[in-house]
């Protein structure tokens, strides 16, 4: 496994590359144009200055975490084309610095969900945490302020689309998941061959959380629909980012199995662990297994019998002695997490040396 870490960029992360590059094993950045709209090119020289930025530091841009997909993609607008042209030309430019895997994810409105930002644990650190009840019961609009209110533009619920929020929900009025299956099949239609001509592979990222949320349709949410997914085209450039606390936050997904089923087609890896509750709520904890709900032990053992040459990162993480960062994107839990994820392989890599002497 290639391990990375992802990073907002400078001037918009708490985390400094140096910070990270003293993170053992790290080799490559997970990286955006966060600054940039959903539908706009990423501009070529903007791409190139990040790239100036990460040599100087050894690290890699193979991973983009994501060329946003516009709304009007989703809902198969007919202005959708423009801005797919768009996203073809991004999809060239972050080639030029040499990516390799796009991550994107096809979900209507909000990228993720969550209630608190900063729900306190028994140790007393902090962590994101879903709240089945309240997300039945709130106005969408309740929680867009909890969430624009932590002091950082969060991924997903950047503000110039929130903007125009109250339209995006009655659009989805006539979107339902069938539709938001052809609207997906026809976006990939049109992008991944440009993806195969640049040798990069779409990674698409399951549904967080792994249900509808509002009423909107989610499609990308266990294993059938991976496997609906990933049968829509038998292209190389047509890919799976596998986030075990996404798909992990519904206790029926097998996520070792799935990985065991799917391994050659998962481009990037998501770790992270959540703790589900019987009423349906969870909590992100540490990636220790003992400490959650997701058999992240048997998941990196998966990753390690299908002999995973992909890329990973550790993902959310907790906020510990009181550092200041982005909700679920500190240094110390996440430098924890990529530990523990080295210390497993490790030790599944100590063991298949044993039984091979």
């Amino acid at each position: 496994m290639r391990m990375t870490f992802r990073w907002y960029g400078e001037n918009n992360d708490s985390v400094s590359l140096k910070h990270i590059k003293q993170i053992p094993g790290v080799e490559g950045l997970v990286w955006a144009l966060h600054h940039r709209s959903a539908g706009e090119v990423w501009p070529l020289e903007e791409v190139l200055e990040v790239k100036k930025q990460a040599d100087k530091y050894g690290f890699h841009l193979d991973v983009v975490e994501s060329i946003n997909v516009h709304e009007d993609i989703k809902l198969g607008k007919e202005s959708r084309d423009q801005y797919i042209d768009n996203y073809k030309e991004s999809i060239r430019h972050v080639a030029a610095v040499g990516a390799k895997v796009i991550c994107f994810n096809f979900m209507p409105v909000f990228d993720w969900t969550r209630t608190d930002l900063y729900k306190e644990l028994e140790d007393g650190s902090t962590a994101l945490f879903y709240e089945t009840s309240k997300v039945n019961q709130m106005d969408p609009t309740e929680l867009i302020k909890q969430i624009t209110n932590s002091g950082y533009t969060m991924p997903g619920w950047e503000p110039e689309r929130l903007k125009t929020i109250k339209n995006s929900f009655k659009a989805y009025e006539e979107v339902d998941e069938e539709q938001l299956w052809i609207n997906l099949e026809y976006f990939l239609n049109e992008v991944l061959p440009v993806a195969e001509e640049e040798d990069i592979k779409l990674a698409i990222h399951p549904d967080d959380p792994p249900w509808p949320v509002f009423n909107l349709p989610r499609i990308i949410t266990n294993e059938r629909a991976v496997k609906r997914y990933l049968a829509i085209s038998d292209s190389p450039s047509h890919c799976l980012t596998l986030c075990s606390g996404s798909l992990g936050a519904n206790p029926n997904n097998d996520i070792p199995g799935i990985i065991r089923r799917f391994h050659n087609r998962i481009a990037f890896a998501h770790v992270r662990n959540v703790r589900i509750y019987d009423n349906g709520d969870f909590i992100e904890t540490s990636h220790r297994t003992k400490d959650g709900s997701v058999p992240i032990d048997e998941i990196v053992k998966a990753y390690h019998n299908t002999e995973f040459k992909g890329y990973i990162r550790p993902d959310h993480g907790r906020h510990l002695w009181n550092e200041e960062c982005r909700p679920g994107y500190g240094l110390y839990d996440r430098a924890l997490g990529v530990m523990h994820l080295w210390g497993l392989w490790d030790a599944y890599e100590l063991v298949k040396q044993e039984r091979s002497e």
